[in-house]
């Protein structure tokens, strides 16, 4: 409790510290009004000390929050004094204001020290990489302890060099020091970038050794210090862009809280990602638009607005193009070969190729996981062989991703836990938009080949029960009979000579016989085909379908284009699906009127049958007959579909493929065409 109590009270005089610092600021004279204010000290003086409380009461033994505060308050210190002291100045109190003068620069050595040197070198777990660090701590608390020195003995400045109405003394001032003043000056600071440059890099060494999970941790402090170091020194050479190095200093202990805190929930790589980008995009971008606006002034002086638009079209069509190169050079930037999704889509392009849908699609589990940067992946297809494929490990908890193919939902993909990679997460977005298309079409490709083979295994397993039922029909049914009549055959013929009568009623037996055989013949023809469809036709075996119905149901047929020639197995499904469809008007529909539309067109033959009786009732499940419409339609890669009929009733609608060259209505294969004659007798080919 003390100690949160101290980071509470850290807290908030930081803070207030700066606060009174800016409004003194404000309030001075012209004359003793500082030309730069606000410093990447006043945003640490803000931001460090808040953050580090935070820190400490999550966490009090946490050394890298306690640094945080002490640098955050020494900041708050250094500018309240630095402004007391222009205050004082200014009432003309030089003396008291020479005192804050190095009370304000002994603030600032230890905001220095601990924010720009032990900080980053103890970021994120409160230990140096290495003993072979310490030298760089020694280098940097030199650096600043030397420019403190140097400021705190340094002799006063001539009036005529001095930028306020008067000099404010030192009271600690060594005159002989002022020849060396400048260079002593020179070197403290180049040994202060130093060091800040070698903090910064320690953060980069430790990602270099970390496992997944840390390089994602140490991202957040190495980025924020990376870009307060590269704006800072910005700002030395050009004081317009100190306000970069200001904003990304309160940015810094956000950043570093983060890493030791929340790490888990933000990607660092993202914000990487896009900076890079947006910089890139903003520089290229505003280059080419007045690179081209100067162009077309010149070409057509006197133009602006013409000008004005020629560039901002050049730069227009410049943006996406560009966009596209700096994600994808960034992307290789920060995941290697397996950066770019363009070129993993291309590798998986070639892998599928290469192989069938069931090899294809371990190439394509492997290819994700590589692309991924995870420790495994796996591929689920829903009623596919295999079912389910995975390299590597995708843990018990892995993300599931729907691979939907042209609105179907065919399987889904696991992603496991990051693996030796850098920074997987933001990138597996990106990979996962690429190339989820690819795998749901193999997902699908998959399915469809289990689905081929269990037709397959189906057509196989239907035509070994029809030849068995024959057999067993022709056996057990026309075999015995046919072996009886030979018998009372054999018996008539004994019995001619001696009793002519018996003789005659055992063939009139025979001859009943022989009508039950043809009956039983006829049975077994008509289960191969219908005997309509030789005899008649399809159109008027339909027909003669509906004449069947009863008188209280009138049935019309209506024959659209030329239904001869069709393949034999389509006229079938044809007529079995009517059958079917009319026997449910007659026992079921309750209807007054029923309508057969037969029509056939370029590539496939629709069947209609619609009724006016009472529809389906609700929670209808399909049974027998409706699942048989639909097979019958399946086998030949048609469809059937069974629903209600506008205004009442009940629709059955079946569509079926036809080849481009359909054989003969016999089932032969189609011949040369005949030769036709014209009204002169001369042959038509």
């Amino acid at each position: 409790m003390r100690a949160q109590a101290g980071a509470a009270v850290m807290a908030a005089l930081g803070p207030v510290l700066e606060i009174t610092a800016l409004l003194i600021f404000a309030g001075l004279p012209a004359a003793w009004h500082p030309s730069l204010t606000s410093t990447p000290q006043s945003a640490a003086a803000l931001t460090f000390p808040v953050v580090g409380a935070f820190m400490i009461h999550h966490r009090p033994g946490l050394k890298l929050a306690w640094l945080m505060c002490a640098g955050g308050l020494a900041a708050g210190i250094s500018d309240f004094a630095q402004a007391l002291m222009f205050r004082l100045a200014a009432d003309g109190d030089l003396v008291a204001a020479g005192h804050l003068r190095i009370a304000g620069a002994f603030g600032w050595a230890v905001c220095g020290v601990t924010l720009t040197t032990l900080l980053p070198l103890y970021s994120p777990d409160g230990r140096l990489p290495s003993p072979r660090w310490r030298p760089v701590v020694a280098l940097g608390t030199a650096a600043l302890a030397t420019e403190l020195l140097r400021s705190t003995f340094r002799p006063d400045p001539p009036l005529e060099r001095y930028p306020y109405p008067a000099v404010i003394p030192n009271p600690l001032q060594i005159p002989g020091l002022a020849p060396y003043n400048d260079t002593i000056s020179t070197i403290a600071w180049t040994a202060i970038y130093t060091s800040m440059a070698l903090s910064a890099l320690s953060l980069l060494v430790r990602m270099r050794r970390a496992d997944p999970v840390g390089r994602r941790q140490i991202g957040w402090p190495l980025f924020a210090y990376a870009g307060y170091i590269v704006f800072l020194v910005a700002g030395a050479f050009e004081p317009g862009l100190a306000w970069l190095s200001i904003t990304w200093a309160a940015l810094i202990p956000v950043a570093v809280a983060f890493a030791v805190t929340r790490y888990r929930l933000y990607g660092i790589d993202t914000v990487i990602s896009r900076t890079f980008v947006a910089a890139g995009l903003l520089a290229v971008v505003s280059a080419v638009y007045f690179g081209a606006g100067a162009l077309a002034g010149l070409v057509v002086s006197g133009y602006d607005q013409i000008a004005g638009l020629a560039a901002a079209l050049f730069a227009g069509g410049f943006f996406q193009p560009l966009r596209r190169v700096l994600q994808r050079a960034v992307d290789r930037m920060l995941y290697g070969e397996v950066g770019d999704p363009r070129l993993l889509a291309e590798r998986l392009t070639q892998e599928v190729r290469r192989a069938d849908p069931a090899e294809a699609l371990n190439s394509v589990v492997g290819v994700l996981r590589d692309g991924l940067a995870v420790e495994g992946a796996a591929v689920e297809v829903a009623d596919g062989e295999p079912r389910y494929v995975e390299s590597g490990r995708v843990g018990d908890h892995p993300r599931e991703v729907p691979l939907v193919w042209h609105g179907e939902r065919v399987g889904r993909l696991l992603v496991g836990p990051p693996g030796q990679r850098r920074f997987p997460a933001a990138h597996d977005e990106r990979v996962l938009a690429t190339l989820t298309p690819y795998v749901a079409d193999v997902a699908h490709a998959v399915r469809m080949a289990a689905d081929l083979q269990r037709s397959r295994e189906r057509i196989l397993t239907t035509r070994e029960e029809e030849r068995r039922r024959l057999r067993r029909d022709l056996h057990d049914g026309l075999g015995q009979t046919l072996s009886a009549m030979a018998m009372t055959i054999n018996i008539a013929r004994s019995r001619l000579k001696n009793s002519p009568d018996s003789a005659d009623a055992l063939l009139q037996t025979l001859r009943s016989g022989m009508d039950a055989v043809a009956g039983d013949i006829r049975e077994l023809v008509y289960g191969l085909r219908p005997p309509a469809l030789d005899d008649l036709g399809l159109a008027r075996a339909v027909r003669e379908l509906a004449g069947q119905s009863s008188a209280e149901t009138v049935i019309e047929v209506e024959a659209d284009g030329d239904l001869s020639g069709l393949p034999a197995a389509t006229e079938v499904a044809v007529y079995r699906i009517v059958q079917e469809a009319l026997t449910n008007v007659r026992r079921h529909a309750d209807a007054r009127h029923a309508r057969v539309v037969l029509r056939r067109e370029p590539a496939a033959l629709r069947v209609r049958v619609s009724d006016d009786g009472r529809g389906l009732p609700d929670g209808h499940r399909a049974g027998v007959g409706l699942g048989s419409m639909r097979e019958r339609a399946a086998e030949l890669g048609g469809v059937c579909v069974v629903g209600p009929e506008p205004g009442g009733g009940t629709r059955v609608e079946a569509t079926l493929p036809l080849p481009a060259a359909a054989p003969d209505a016999g089932g032969g294969a189609a011949g040369p065409e005949p030769a036709r004659e014209d009204g002169l007798g001369s042959p038509l080919r």
